[in-house]
C-alpha cells in the first residue's frame, strides 16, 4: 500500500508501482484524476492548490523543457497530496487541544512532525489521551472532507517512554 501511494504522489510507473497504480485507479478513480490532473496542470506551467487553497510555487523559466515539465508534475502531484496533508494535521492538532482542555485532561501535546503526535500524559489520562487523539482524527477529516467514506485512522500506541515501544 506504502509503495502504492508513494508512487501516485511521485508518478512512478515502473516495474511493480506500475500494478498498483492500475489497483488504486480502479479503487480510487476520482483521487486519482486529481493528482493526474496537478501533475497535468504543473507540466503546464500552471499553478496547483491545496485542498484548503495554499498554492504551489509559481513555475520558472525552463520549466516549459520537457524534462523540467515532467519534474514540475512529480512536483505539482505531490504538492496536493502533502499540502493537503498538512492541512488535515493542522486541524487534527487543533480539535485534539480543544478536547483536551475541554475534557480538563492533564495530557499534552509535546511533539508533532508529519503523522505523529506526542501527549505526556500522566498513566491514569494515557486511555482518554489516545481516545481524544482517535477522535480529533475523524473530526479533522469530517471538518476538511465532509462525510465521506474515507477513513483516517491514527495507530496510538501508549508507551512509558517515547523511546521505548
Amino acid at each position: 500500500a506504502k509503495l502504492a501511494l508513494l508512487s501516485a504522489m511521485y508518478g512512478a510507473s515502473s516495474g511493480g508501482a506500475g500494478q498498483l497504480l492500475g489497483v488504486l485507479r480502479r479503487r480510487f478513480p476520482a483521487a486519482m484524476a486529481y493528482v493526474d490532473g496537478a501533475a497535468r496542470a504543473g507540466e503546464e506551467g500552471r499553478l496547483v492548490h491545496s485542498h484548503l487553497g495554499r498554492t504551489c510555487p509559481p513555475a520558472r523559466p525552463g520549466h516549459e523543457q520537457p524534462a523540467m515539465a515532467r519534474a514540475r508534475g512529480r512536483f505539482t502531484r505531490n504538492f496536493v497530496v502533502q499540502a493537503t496533508a498538512a492541512e488535515w494535521a493542522n486541524v487534527l492538532l487543533a480539535e485534539l487541544r480543544l478536547a483536551l482542555r475541554a475534557s480538563g485532561s492533564p495530557a499534552r501535546p509535546v511533539f508533532f512532525q508529519h503523522d505523529e503526535v506526542l501527549l505526556h500524559a500522566p498513566v491514569e489520562a494515557a486511555e482518554q489521551a489516545a481516545a481524544a487523539v482517535r477522535d480529533a482524527a475523524r473530526t479533522a477529516g469530517r471538518r476538511l472532507f465532509g462525510d465521506s467514506p474515507v477513513r483516517f485512522p491514527m495507530q496510538v500506541r501508549v508507551v512509558e517512554a517515547y523511546d521505548r515501544r
